[in-house]
């Protein structure tokens, strides 16, 4: 969805707000960097508050996901999704029909865990956008946990550490009430650019429910992935497309 509203991650966008480290480092797409063993916590956070501010804070609703608002608003919906970066609720979709299973980037929690809560870091961010010199942003404002003292860390699962907090749990709860309420009814499960990463979140629950629940249809717009098990080939449609042109002409 990012990616076809132009968010991408590498490329041009990326040498032109990461171009120092790729110089250093030869990092050369946002993805990758996320990843690498900075030398300093400051170097660290001069990282990931560019990487924060550049795909959340600094950046307006994509053409695709005001497009999908559109066309699903006045529905009863509900929206299931890996994406970090807040599109959805920046295009207005109902913050109780979203679920974000991966975590956001506008949020951080304690690297150890130490205790189950995260914390908004918008304020923190942009000062440090501000303020960082020589990719290092000042020490003062390196986030350290308020509980133990650890170093703070990005709210985005890569590992067993991920925190989830009272509003994942229940958001949880708001995506199993909706898939129970609607068991056996006539439901669209539309998979929106799902790759090899998570598949087992989106793409393979949507193919199970769809082949369980004979008034069920499912619906797939993935470049270069659009496919579906030959047992819900009669109730599928998927398409070889870019996200954003198909909606766009849905609308």
């Amino acid at each position: 969805m990012s990616v076809s509203a132009g968010l991408h991650y590498d490329g041009e966008r990326f040498y032109k707000n990461f171009g120092d480290f790729y110089e250093k480092y030869r990092i050369t797409d946002m993805y990758a960097g996320g990843f690498y063993p900075f030398h300093s916590l400051e170097e660290y956070w001069a990282w990931w508050s560019r990487h924060i501010y550049l795909n959340r804070y600094d950046v307006p609703p994509g053409g695709p996901y005001t497009d999908l608002l559109r066309l699903v608003r006045d529905k009863d919906y509900f929206v299931l999704t890996t994406n970090v970066d807040h599109q959805f609720q920046l295009a207005g979709f109902d913050k109780k029909r979203l679920f974000y299973t991966q975590g956001d980037y506008g949020l951080w929690q304690c690297s150890k865990p130490c205790h189950q809560k995260t914390y908004d870091n918008e304020d923190t961010v942009r000062q440090m956008v501000a303020q960082q010199r020589d990719m290092k942003v000042p020490p003062e404002l390196v986030p350290r946990c308020p509980v133990c003292g650890a170093p703070m860390t990005m709210n985005l699962r890569t590992d067993n550490k991920f925190v989830q907090d009272e509003g994942w749990y229940a958001a949880a709860l708001r995506y199993h009430d909706f898939i129970c309420c609607h068991k056996n009814l006539h439901i669209l499960f539309l998979e929106l650019g799902v790759g090899d990463n998570t598949p087992g979140i989106i793409k393979y629950p949507f193919w199970q429910m769809t082949a369980e629940n004979p008034k069920a249809v499912y619906a797939c717009v993935n470049y270069g992935e659009a496919f579906c098990p030959q047992e819900i080939q009669s109730r599928s449609i998927c398409l070889n497309a870019d996200i954003e042109a198909v909606l766009k002409q849905i609308v």
